[in-house]
């Protein structure tokens, strides 16, 4: 009997520890994600903050939020070492795994409360401290006595490190943030001008100073350096779109991070994802993530009735 009711117990233990954790994924991928930039990597961190939590009393665990906030964070912060060589390396821009829904879908996008692609850039210009402190606290609204608590370190330095990593965001973030129906619009309409080769079309919608950014890490076809100026980075866009007779090249309308964005897909496969930046004197950036390790956990979504699906460029 003791031993049935020993199983028991640890059977509800387990069952408690679990609901404890799901009930706090969404900011735990929120955090991991923030802090390393990929999706792919979020989902390993959470899986070893889960092997260490199911080892834990939760019983004695005051403040769970907290307590896997703290876990998750420094399991990222040891991620991020080994991520900070790798991209010393990188070939070309580096850009951030991208989480693609359809549009209006939820889905993957509300575990990371639809962080912008160009927010993760402007995360990845902080130092993996100064990124902790600014999502924990800005983000996610832990105090700084908190999150001292969490790095091992004074409230004081860890305000002056929150200070220091918000004004460099703020330094930083886009001056105009479009509202979702005009991003829709004008990703719609830039998409239109893609597929027909209207390159003059193309050129009225992108601001005469647009930089796109293209990331292939050395494994597809991208530009190495980013490309300023509407001219150039409208026969770049066509260039990648005409490569080749590509009969089942298809580009399909899709949320990036919450945000409209397209997705090119070559065979049924994820190809490329293109986001737009936008202000009033047009599109003024577009990040195109091509990496293949990238594209892994992009689904394909059915092809969409009518002539937003795009096909037969060549």
């Amino acid at each position: 009997m003791t031993d049935a009711s020993d199983a028991t117990t640890a059977t509800a233990a387990t069952d408690e520890a679990l609901l404890l954790f799901q009930q706090h994924r969404p900011v735990l991928f929120g955090i991991a994600y923030r802090m390393l930039g990929s999706a792919a990597d979020a989902e390993d961190i959470l899986q070893d903050a889960w092997l260490s939590w199911s080892r834990v009393d939760t019983a004695g665990v005051a403040e769970p939020r907290a307590y896997l906030a703290r876990t998750v964070t420094n399991l990222s912060l040891n991620r991020l070492k080994s991520a900070t060589v790798q991209r010393e390396s990188y070939v070309g821009p580096w850009l951030p795994e991208p989480l693609v829904t359809g549009p209006d879908a939820s889905g993957g996008v509300e575990r990371a409360e639809a962080v912008s692609m160009a927010m993760l850039v402007v995360l990845e210009s902080l130092s993996p401290l100064e990124r902790a402190v600014f999502v924990l606290k800005e983000v996610f609204g832990f105090p700084y006595a908190e999150i001292a608590g969490m790095l091992d370190r004074t409230e004081v330095s860890v305000r002056q490190v929150g200070t220091r990593a918000r004004s460099h965001v703020q330094a930083r973030r886009p001056r105009y943030e479009a509202p979702a129906e005009v991003r829709r619009r004008a990703t719609d309409e830039f998409l239109s001008a893609c597929m027909g080769g209207d390159l003059n079309r193309m050129m009225e919608l992108l601001a005469p100073d647009v930089t796109v950014w293209s990331d292939g890490g050395g494994k597809i076809r991208a530009a190495l350096r980013p490309i300023v100026g509407a001219d150039k980075a409208a026969r770049w866009i066509l260039g990648v779109l005409t490569v080749r007779p590509r009969p089942d090249l298809a580009v399909h309308p899709v949320d990036v991070n919450g945000q409209p964005g397209l997705l090119l897909t070559s065979a049924g496969v994820a190809d490329s994802v293109f986001v737009l930046e936008l202000d009033e004197t047009g599109i003024t950036g577009i990040q195109v993530v091509r990496n293949p390790d990238k594209m892994r956990n992009v689904s394909v979504p059915k092809p969409p009735e009518g002539p937003a699906a795009g096909s037969g460029t060549s």
